[in-house]
């Protein structure tokens, strides 16, 4: 089953990630606000887990709602962090015993406290040797992968990262879903280097609304995110809750807007279990006449 159908040629895609609340009350807030963002009809939602696989077995609860009270389908996100092969294809049964359809194949961050990353013996060190064992599973999960348009942190260099881009997709990924971005020229540009190496999977820019400048700040500075300076100023003019997400909520308009109009394949947002600031962007856009929701 491929993610691509739903980027395929002539269609718009879109999808959302959640992550795996910590309380009942807030699994109860989840399903709640996942009412109101169904009315977008996604292709798929996607749902990260704990760092080294802490909140695993609560990412595939998520994915089993989902699957019964949306009859949609589900992706887990799934890292080599900590893990054995042994374990990362017991972790592909339990998803599919679970009803999950697709993975986001990643390798992962070094787990805290350690300054680089080492793969577990008898693990993988690589996402794309991620790809190649869920390729060599018995099952058949569409798979996405991660592009960064700003460069891995971790990566030597830009041309080194595109290349390790391309050794993913040739293993099998489907799709390429990046990481966040605040300018869409790195986009565009990653786009076109794509194309140059031959990259052919569908490259879906990863959207995150501002809601709070203190918090956006600290995961720009964690994924090698750049936010502009003068939308950076714009937040800071108040240091009002609502200012800041209202500020916020408008770029992203102008941002997804901008992308839908160069013909972007689809879009995947970052929803961070808060559904008002997506909501309100998808509102307030003109979608595609392809965008398939009614």
């Amino acid at each position: 089953m491929s993610l691509s159908k739903f980027f395929a040629s002539g269609r718009f895609g879109l999808s959302y990630e959640l992550f795996p609340p910590k309380t009942d009350k807030g699994m109860s807030a989840l399903f709640s606000q996942l009412g109101d963002l169904m009315r977008f009809k996604p292709d798929f939602v996607t749902c990260t887990y704990g760092a080294g696989g802490s909140t695993q077995g609560k990412t595939l609860e998520i994915c089993r709602r989902l699957k019964q009270e949306f009859n949609l389908p589900v992706a887990s996100h799934l890292t080599v962090v900590g893990s054995t092969c042994e374990e990362l294809n017991q972790y592909l049964e339990d998803a599919k015993n679970s009803g999950v359809d697709h993975i986001v194949a990643l390798r992962g961050d070094p787990p805290n406290g350690a300054t680089e990353f080492k793969p577990v013996e008898r693990g993988l060190r690589y996402a794309n040797e991620l790809v190649t064992l869920i390729r060599d599973s018995s099952f058949d999960f569409g798979v996405a992968v991660a592009g960064y348009p700003e460069t891995h942190q971790e990566c030597a260099s830009p041309e080194l990262d595109l290349i390790n881009l391309k050794r993913k997709v040739d293993a099998g990924a489907d799709v390429v879903i990046t990481q966040l971005f605040y300018n869409n020229d790195d986009y565009f540009n990653f786009v076109r280097q794509c194309e140059e190496l031959e990259i052919s999977a569908p490259i879906i820019p990863g959207i995150l609304p501002v809601t709070d400048l203190g918090q956006i700040q600290r995961l720009a500075s964690m994924c090698g995110s750049k936010l502009p300076d003068e939308f950076i100023q714009q937040l800071a003019k108040e240091d009002n809750p609502e200012w800041q997400f209202e500020q916020g909520v408008n770029f992203a308009i102008k941002q997804v807007q901008e992308l839908i109009d160069y013909g972007v394949p689809g879009l995947h947002f970052y929803v961070l279990n808060k559904s008002r600031a997506t909501l309100k962007v998808l509102d307030s856009v003109t979608l595609p006449e392809n965008w398939h929701a009614v």
